[in-house]
């Protein structure tokens, strides 16, 4: 296995990828780590396997972790309406061919998990503009929330799977049930359990330079941006549930670790979250015929080679938990828009194929 997948984690350097850094652990120990290319193109620097990433979607498995761990203590159902607990939520209206008119359903708690509450990923929309220009840059993120709330929905709530802020919604919806700000809510129950003491959500303007060179993929080729978060950091004072996180790859092996073995959530918690739950019509829209979708996460429909749950971030990263097999691995990289994107998900089938080889 290991000359194979070197070979392969070798071949994305061909396709844009600067550097990158995989990680992968059986039964809680490491059976595989293996990192090339740079994380510094410029200065031809090295990856070194401390890198500080934007995770960007990668984000959402912590932030839907943290409102199940919620739900465990019976702060909230998920078929809740989510205006019992963000009134603004009330009236939501929604965009047709005749128009704008008055949403049928009302939201659910569920559906944020499962993405089919009906928002957009506009985070440049006309509301979240005002949002930005009433709070001088700041967008607190429960403040955020009653901006977009005035945005009209692009699906009826339950009806078609949309790919969106659901999760930002469900980051500020934490800090409603937990009466904490969800970056301190995470710290507290997710970061300080495991020791992710590199990870955060709300990271100081000072610290920007300890995040690891980012890059923009154009014609094929790595060009050097700045460090921040692309598109979804809406404002300084702003958590972003499904984008905004930064980690590294040892801190998140130790997130999918503590998943893995139930630290985080109960054992029926994380069979439910990694459950299908989408309709034959919301999968109409969902476009991953290998996989389902539960709460937050890809996960098992009955194909016996893909037997994980998980999700993917913007700059390439990748994540998977196999339960079956013991397994969680993380590939860390830091380029957006790399034509590497799409291929790096095969280091999952990899390493499991030379698993059950192995068990005979």
């Amino acid at each position: 296995m290991e000359e194979r997948l070197k070979a392969f984690c070798d071949s994305l350097l061909e396709h844009g990828l600067p550097g990158f850094d995989l990680a992968a652990y059986q039964d809680g120990k490491c059976i595989f780590r293996y990192m090339n290319g740079y994380s510094d193109l410029e200065k031809k620097v090295k990856m070194s396997g401390n890198e500080r990433y934007n995770i960007y979607s990668c984000s959402k498995v912590i932030t839907c972790t943290a409102a199940l761990q919620l739900w465990e203590k019976g702060l909230f159902s998920l078929e809740d309406r989510l205006a019992d607990y963000m009134p603004e939520f009330e009236h939501m209206t929604v965009k047709t061919e005749n128009g704008l008119e008055k949403a049928k359903h009302p939201i659910l708690i569920k559906h944020l998990f499962e993405m089919t509450a009906g928002f957009s990923y506009d985070t440049a929309s006309a509301q979240l503009l005002q949002c930005r220009k009433d709070t001088d840059g700041r967008c607190p993120t429960r403040e955020v929330m009653r901006y977009l709330a005035k945005e009209p929905l692009v699906s009826e709530p339950g009806d078609h799977w949309v790919y969106s802020l659901c999760h930002d919604v469900l980051a500020a919806l934490v800090e409603v049930i937990s009466g904490m700000k969800f970056e301190e809510y995470v710290k507290q129950n997710i970061f300080d359990v495991l020791g992710m003491d590199r990870s955060t959500f709300m990271l100081p303007e000072s610290e920007i330079d300890t995040v690891c060179p980012q890059y923009l993929c154009e014609n094929g080729k790595p060009n050097r941006i700045d460090n921040h978060i692309r598109g979804f950091k809406i404002g300084s004072e702003y958590a972003s549930g499904g984008a905004g996180c930064i980690s590294t790859v040892d801190d998140y092996i130790r997130f999918l670790e503590g998943l893995r073995t139930y630290r985080l959530l109960k054992p029926e918690t994380l069979e439910l979250m990694k459950t299908d739950r989408l309709t034959a019509h919301q999968k109409s829209t969902y476009g991953d015929s290998l996989h389902g979708y539960g709460l937050g996460v890809r996960c098992p429909n009955g194909n016996p080679e893909y037997t994980d749950f998980g999700w993917d971030g913007a700059a390439c990263a990748f994540l998977a938990i196999d339960m079956e097999n013991k397994l969680s691995l993380y590939f860390g990289a830091h380029v957006l828009s790399c034509p590497a994107h799409e291929m790096r998900a095969a280091v999952y089938p990899m390493i499991r194929e030379e698993l059950l080889r192995r068990k005979g």
